[in-house]
């Protein structure tokens, strides 16, 4: 019976990791577009180093990812620390329109913001990327952060407050410290989803700033490229290094 959660968990990373493999094993092939193996090159990765369109959005997807994540985790804790400090009237009303916005369609907000953006004549590029990646990431970190400030000991507070502290130092030296793994997971969380988003940037990207969900997006609609595959490669190695990284600056924090 102890085999049984081992060989389903097998199963399940199976799943998930098999494509990865196939997409990193197939950035080696010599074939443009046939799948049957034709032998090992890296030409591949020499033309893709060499494409200055693809790597000028990855770029801009970098750039537009580290803004709005930085944004939206700062703003994000602001408002889950107010919702879970403060009461005043609404408040669970609030509290709920989060979850309305993490549930709702893609491409209805995409077309809500493009209407939006149209009527306060903003220009579509990379202020409104970045306005429109901010919306969709400040829920998820105020879901992450929240469920971290729910799990303090509110003690902790009213002992503060009973040496001296007022609001400010309590934010700074107690919450700040003690919110840092869920704000760095915030903040991972709100970059991937900046950085591989494609719908809502469709509806309101520009043509003067491309970024890389929205160049390969095109680039696939005549066929996977191997260059394509190695660029997802090296993307994959990026994000796993970084992982990496998280894991073991959060294990020296704990």
């Amino acid at each position: 019976m102890r085999l049984m959660p081992a060989s389903y968990l097998t199963l399940v990373y199976i799943f998930f990791y098999l494509p990865i493999l196939i997409l990193i094993i197939y950035s080696f092939n010599q074939a443009h577009y046939s799948l049957v193996w034709h032998g090992f090159t890296l030409d591949w990765y020499k033309e893709l180093f060499h494409d200055d369109d693809l790597w000028l959005a990855t770029w801009h997807s970098f750039v537009l990812g580290i803004s709005a994540a930085t944004l939206a985790t700062f703003i994000g804790m602001l408002a889950a620390v107010s919702l879970y400090r403060y009461r005043f009237v609404g408040r669970q009303f609030l509290n709920g329109l989060v979850f309305i916005l993490i549930l709702s369609p893609e491409i209805v907000m995409g077309a809500a913001l493009l209407i939006l953006f149209t009527l306060i004549q903003m220009p579509f590029g990379f202020t409104s990327l970045l306005v429109a990646h901010v919306s969709f990431c400040i829920p998820f970190v105020i879901v992450t952060t929240y469920s971290r400030l729910i799990s303090f000991d509110k003690n902790i507070f009213e002992a503060a407050k009973d040496l001296g502290a007022n609001d400010t130092i309590i934010f700074t030296r107690i919450i700040l410290p003690l919110l840092w793994p869920a704000l760095f997971a915030s903040w991972l969380l709100s970059f991937t989803l900046s950085l591989d988003d494609v719908i809502i940037s469709y509806f309101v990207a520009g043509p003067a700033f491309q970024i890389l969900p929205l160049q390969i997006y095109s680039m696939v609609r005549s066929g996977v490229k191997p260059e394509i595959n190695a660029l997802c490669t090296v993307l994959f190695g990026l994000t796993f290094i970084l992982v990496v990284l998280a894991q073991l600056a959060l294990r020296k924090k704990n």
